[in-house]
C-alpha cells in the first residue's frame, strides 16, 4: 500500500517543466507544456489537411478532412439539438482535446487531465458558455428572470448550480482519470504479468475516449437547458 500511496501522490502532484525567468520566475506545469505539444499537433494536421482545397475534383487528403469535419458536426449537432447548433465548433474541440489529453499517456506522458488546473479552465470554459448561450437566447433580463423558474423560492438553488455545474464537470473527469489509474495500480499488485497490459490498454483508449465524451455530453445538456 505504500507503494500505491507514493504513485498516487505523484500523480496528484503537478510538475514544473521549466521556469521562465521574469517577473521573479514563472514556473510552466508539465501539463502546460503537454498541452502545447497537442495543440502542434493540431495545428500542423490541420494546416496539412486544410491546405490547397478545391471546390471542384478535390483530392484524397481533402476529402479525408471534410470526412473528419463532417463527423464532428454531426456528432456534436447531434448532442446540442437544432436550437444550438452554433456552439457545434467547442464540443468537437474540446472532445478532440480531452480524447487527445487521454491517449497521450500510450506515449509515456503524463495526460493533462491528471491536473486539477487543467479539468478546472475545461470546466469554467463550458460553464462560461453555457451561461453566455442563455444570455444570448433570452437577453440579460430573461436570463436573470430564468433563475427564478419555475418558482421563486428556488432561485437560490439555481444560483448555486452556478458553482455546482463547472464543480462537478471538474471532478467527474479530474476523478475518473485518476480512478482509472488507481484501478491499474491495484491490478498490478494482485496480478503483476500480462492482466495490467489488457486493462492499460482498456483505460488508456476506450476509458479515456469515454470520459471525453461524458464531458462534452454534459456540456452539450446544460447549453440545450439554457436556450430552452
Amino acid at each position: 500500500m505504500e507503494h500505491l500511496t507514493s504513485e498516487l501522490q505523484a500523480q496528484l502532484q503537478v510538475d514544473t517543466a521549466f521556469v521562465i525567468p521574469v517577473f521573479g520566475g514563472i514556473s510552466v506545469a508539465e501539463s502546460t507544456v503537454i498541452t502545447w505539444v497537442i495543440m502542434g499537433i493540431l495545428t500542423i494536421l490541420s494546416i496539412y489537411l486544410g491546405s490547397n482545397l478545391t471546390v471542384r475534383n478535390p483530392g484524397k487528403r481533402q476529402q479525408f478532412a471534410e470526412m473528419i469535419v463532417s463527423w464532428f458536426d454531426n456528432f456534436s449537432n447531434g448532442l446540442l439539438g437544432k436550437d444550438a447548433t452554433q456552439y457545434s465548433t467547442y464540443i468537437s474541440v474540446v472532445l478532440i482535446y480531452i480524447g487527445l489529453s487521454n491517449l497521450i499517456g500510450l506515449f509515456g506522458m503524463k495526460p493533462p487531465t491528471k491536473d486539477l488546473n487543467v479539468t478546472a479552465a475545461l470546466s469554467i470554459c463550458s460553464i462560461m458558455l453555457i451561461e453566455i448561450a442563455g444570455i444570448r437566447k433570452k437577453g440579460t433580463k430573461g436570463w436573470l428572470k430564468s433563475f427564478a423558474q419555475p418558482v421563486a423560492i428556488v432561485t437560490p438553488i439555481n444560483i448555486l448550480e452556478l458553482v455546482i455545474r463547472p464543480l462537478s464537470l471538474c471532478m467527474r473527469l479530474f476523478g475518473n482519470v485518476l480512478g482509472a489509474f488507481i484501478i491499474m495500480e491495484l491490478i498490478k499488485m494482485v496480478v503483476p504479468v500480462g492482466i495490467p497490459a489488457i486493462f492499460s490498454l482498456y483505460f488508456d483508449i476506450f476509458d479515456g475516449l469515454i470520459q471525453a465524451y461524458v464531458f462534452v455530453f454534459l456540456t452539450s445538456l446544460y447549453i440545450q437547458d439554457a436556450v430552452e
